[in-house]
């Protein structure tokens, strides 16, 4: 039976049943009751509605979701773990949630793997990840806290039970533990979420955040021969003065644009760089550079020598905790990140849950060697369904275009434009130049420019009061240069709700716009937008809560506010249905 015990095909035999009974009834997409559109206007604004909950994107029932944990891939299943409230609405009282499934889309939830039980989690289990051993077996090394009061920080490993259980229901946690603890000076409230381990010469090593001398994010080195016993690297692999370095993140990429993603222990090759990754303490964005790995000294050089003041972002909008695991089945590497609430605590115990996790994307490096690129993974388009295609319409400057003749609250939208003429490029603020949020910010979606903004209004009312903006700006380029192309998710109107936070997101695309050509990709699913600029170059994720453009009364539009005309070559929009099973 491959490898599966009798209790798990039992398990598995009601899954199958399951998935067949909803399947009987998911044939074809059911619509709840609606409001008709005259009556929208009578809609109080308000973010408790439960059309707001996503459709198809990764979110428990109800109560509080953050961090993406351990994801990994184990006997043909595919493991998500992360943190989790299973006593309400707010961050607390954090477990390891696990679920389980074949295709990263369609969920099935177990019991949580890992909760306080043992001296050194006993007030707190917290982020961490997995590797997979030389024999197969995997194991988890994650952050516990040991004290009540004071987030003293320590970390602990924990092994599978039945590693020939492919469903790892049940982990147990060795009396060693804890394994590392914060030792040589080490913040011990500021040290925590162990990587992936990479193996080298005999040896382990994993990367623990932190911060050093004050204000210093740093990565701090520790490395094993057996799991057990842990020695910090005196310095950090990298640091810099950000502030504390949580949730690292360092992982192999190949060069060339290849798409192939690379085993964890791949450390050298005339074609291999590395990615660091940092979540930022105080920012709360999550920032990456790429560069070299020198194993022997321990250290990380970026490739860009002001790597540490220019750094890159997965995402430039809600996305935040991400980790990366490398998916043998398909050989590729596959980021998970976390999209929090943008209402208030208060309202997300009224309406009873918080946070959803991003449409894992799979990432590789840009062919200049510059950048990753990110899109979203190839099984969310298994739920595709009905769609419309809209070719070589022209876009006049001040118009737009409506997409019917499906819903779109819940939307797969992929879009190519072409500006035919750039000469009326606006010229770009020099003090501007480097602040693509502050840039949004000023030259917003409403506002005119030469060249744009043009591109999508989703989650848009009838009358259009309510629409958010997913757009693109070009700029003049400078002396000799390329033209500057800006990216921006503006929500301003994206509720009449007066209460909501509704922050603009914004980052610079890297590409050569001088064919007049760019692409965008818009995930939209009843409360998320999350975009995808110029092929994953540029990517932004929103949180957005419309009181009238919701289920049935959420619109799609095409549009221009520049003064140059610019043209739809193809625009093709498909409704999405939820997946059979989303970790319910």
């Amino acid at each position: 039976m491959g490898g599966l015990g009798r209790d798990a095909w039992a398990w598995l035999g009601v899954v199958a049943v399951a998935l067949l009974v909803q399947h009987a009834g998911a044939s074809h997409v059911v619509y709840e009751n609606h409001l008709d559109l005259e009556e929208e206007a009578a809609v109080p604004p308000s973010i408790f509605d439960p059309q707001l909950r996503a459709g198809y994107h990764f979110q428990p029932p109800k109560n509080w979701i953050n961090d993406p944990n351990a994801p990994l891939y184990y006997k043909g299943w595919y493991h998500f773990f992360y943190q989790y409230n299973p006593k309400g609405a707010v961050w607390g009282n954090i477990v390891w949630a696990h679920s389980v499934s074949r295709d990263l889309i369609n969920w099935v939830a177990l019991e949580p793997a890992i909760k306080p039980s043992i001296p050194s989690d006993r007030y707190g289990c917290w982020s961490g990840s997995a590797t997979i051993l030389p024999d197969g077996t995997p194991v988890i090394m994650y952050t516990g806290i040991d004290r009540p009061g004071v987030n003293y920080q320590v970390q602990n490993v924990a092994y599978p039970r039945n590693r020939s259980d492919p469903l790892l229901r049940e982990w147990v946690k060795p009396g060693y533990n804890p394994v590392i603890v914060p030792e040589g000076g080490i913040n011990a409230t500021q040290f925590r979420d162990p990587t992936t381990a990479w193996r080298a010469d005999g040896r382990w090593r994993l990367l623990v955040g932190s911060v050093a001398g004050g204000a210093r994010g740093a990565a701090y080195v520790y490395r094993s021969r057996d799991f057990r016993r842990w020695a910090r690297v005196r310095r950090p692999l990298h640091s810099a003065p950000t502030g504390m370095w949580e949730c690292p993140d360092l992982y192999p990429v190949g060069t060339g644009g290849r798409r192939a993603g690379l085993e964890t222990s791949v450390l050298a090759g005339p074609r291999v760089k590395h990615v660091l990754k940092n979540s930022l303490d105080m920012r709360r964005y999550d920032y990456y550079t790429v560069g070299t790995y020198d194993r022997r000294a321990e250290r990380f050089v970026p490739d860009d020598p002001a790597g540490d003041e220019r750094r890159l972002r997965y995402d430039y909008g809600n996305f935040y905790a991400s980790k990366t695991f490398y998916d043998p089945a398909k050989r590729r590497r596959i980021l998970w990140g976390w999209a929090n609430e943008s209402d208030t605590a208060a309202d997300d115990v009224a309406k009873g849950w918080a946070g959803m996790q991003a449409i894992p994307r799979t990432v590789w490096l840009d062919p200049s060697g510059k950048q990753l690129l990110q899109w979203p993974i190839e099984e969310v388009e298994t739920l595709r369904g009905k769609s419309i295609t809209l070719k070589n319409r022209v876009l006049k400057p001040g118009q737009h275009l409506e997409v019917t003749g499906l819903q779109t609250a819940q939307a797969d939208v992929e879009v190519s434009f072409l500006v035919p003429s750039l000469a009326g490029a606006e010229p770009l603020d020099p003090a501007l130049a480097h602040d693509a949020e502050r840039l949004c910010g000023v030259r917003g979606a409403p506002v005119e420019g030469g060249v744009g903004p043009f591109g999508l209004w989703v989650l848009a009312s009838a009358d259009r009061q309510e629409r958010t903006a997913v757009f693109f700006r070009v700029f003049r380029a400078a002396a000799g240069g390329k033209p500057v192309v800006l990216m921006c998710t503006d929500p301003t109107k994206s509720s009449l709700n007066p209460n909501l936070y509704k922050p603009t997101f914004a980052g610079f695309v890297d590409t050569d716009i001088s064919n007049g050509k760019i692409s965008l990709r818009s995930l939209i699913d009843r409360s998320v937008v999350e975009s995808f600029g110029a092929g994953g170059k540029t990517c932004i994720l929103s949180r957005v809560y419309p009181s009238l453009a919701i289920g049935k009364n959420a619109r799609l539009y095409a549009f221009n506010s520049g003064k140059a005309d610019v043209k739809v070559s193809r625009l093709t929009a498909w409704e999405m249905r939820k997946p059979l099973m989303n970790g319910a």
